[in-house]
């Protein structure tokens, strides 16, 4: 198929890793340009990968570009998500989709009156470690779900002391990281109905600790959501718990199992592609952790896989394993942990998705 050809804005640090993957990876993508909000930016990166600077409007106007990924901070996104769908150009972004579900409701709206697709990461589900995950929940490997568990950690002084943009909307626990964990309990057992959470912040005000940042020892405010204890139900039935910690250690420690009538699935970091799943059976004479084999080669940071299928879906038709209702189901399943947190009582869902079928074909993406 003739690649689509696409544009980014945005130069920040994860650029890196999405447009080496996007240029050199994957068949499906031509990268034209890039811009950022200081035009030098957009020029050192596109050096560095052989594209052309561009600004903005530049992108947005040029009749080439058919597809946009968008990789500026949270709070940016409706705004420039919005000026691209309403250019004609298909968009994919980084997570969230926006840091309000009304704004999400409207880009979904907008991109089907325009007949054009939308996306949003995370796309980590996409990778060996859930996909084989989701092929031995579909296989009935631990029989009937009866619960599932997540519980993780960060250390949000550290991080936002080096990332200011954690700082902003869409910066908190559960918007940047806990993100993660959510699309990946979509992806495998459904669309969730009703939460019930607690919500907290340890210190509004926190030191930078990073030496060598510019504003190294002094206090900045933190106004994001840094601990969220939660209970959450599936449109299925299934009930599980969900726990966020960004007041721990530095590094990740993730704990995500799902539980069933005939074992239990043990699986890793929902923010990485690649992992070991572990079974556990029922059965008294078995009961070892069992390594299940991968289901692809997908492991490595292949951040832009949910762009490269998007690209063959606008040459070839059909629905992106990472559509536009999944991401906005997955802001206002955030949203009504956030408002629950706030009131004290369980909050309905006002959104629903599909669960994405399982990702195959994606060797067909890869250079």
């Amino acid at each position: 198929m003739k690649p689509v050809k696409t544009a980014v804005i945005g130069c920040g640090a994860i650029s890196d890793i999405y447009l080496s993957n996007m240029i050199n990876k994957y068949a499906t993508l031509d990268v034209l340009a890039c811009c950022a909000s200081h035009r030098e930016n957009a020029e050192k990166k596109a050096a560095q990968f052989g594209i052309r600077p561009a600004s903005t409007d530049e992108i947005l106007a040029d009749p080439k570009v058919e597809l946009i990924m968008v990789l500026t901070p949270a709070p940016s996104h409706y705004e420039l998500v919005k000026k691209a769908l309403l250019a004609g150009k298909h968009v994919y972004t980084e997570k969230p989709i926006a840091t309000e579900l009304w704004q999400a409701k409207e880009l979904v709206s907008l991109a089907k009156e325009k007949g054009l697709l939308l996306g949003a990461a995370p796309e980590t589900f996409l990778g060996s470690l859930l996909q084989t995950g989701r092929k031995a929940l579909d296989e009935g490997l631990i029989g009937e779900i009866t619960s599932f568990h997540v519980a993780a950690n960060r250390d949000l002084t550290v991080l936002a002391s080096l990332f200011k943009f954690l700082r902003q909307p869409g910066g908190g626990i559960c918007y940047d990281y806990g993100v993660y964990y959510l699309t990946a309990l979509v992806s495998l057992l459904g669309p969730m109905a009703e939460v019930y959470a607690k919500v907290g912040n340890h210190a509004k005000t926190r030191p930078n600790v990073v030496p060598f940042s510019p504003d190294y020892g002094q206090d900045y405010v933190y106004d994001n959501e840094s601990q969220v204890n939660a209970i959450l139900t599936t449109k299925s039935g299934i009930t599980g718990t969900f726990s966020l910690n960004g007041d721990s250690a530095m590094q990740d420690q993730a704990y995500f199992t799902i539980q069933g009538t005939k074992g239990i699935l043990q699986l890793g970091d929902a923010n990485q592609f690649g992992g070991e799943v572990r079974y556990l059976p029922n059965d008294p004479r078995e009961a070892v952790w069992q390594t299940l084999e991968p289901v692809s080669t997908l492991s490595d940071n292949c951040r832009g896989l949910g762009v490269a299928d998007m690209a063959r879906c606008i040459r070839e038709g059909g629905t992106p394993e990472v559509s536009a209702e999944m991401p906005c189901h997955v802001l206002d399943v955030i949203e009504k942990i956030i408002e629950s947190g706030k009131c004290g009582q369980a909050c309905t869902t006002e959104t629903v998705c599909d669960r994405p079928a399982a990702f195959e074909g994606w060797k067909e993406l890869l250079k």
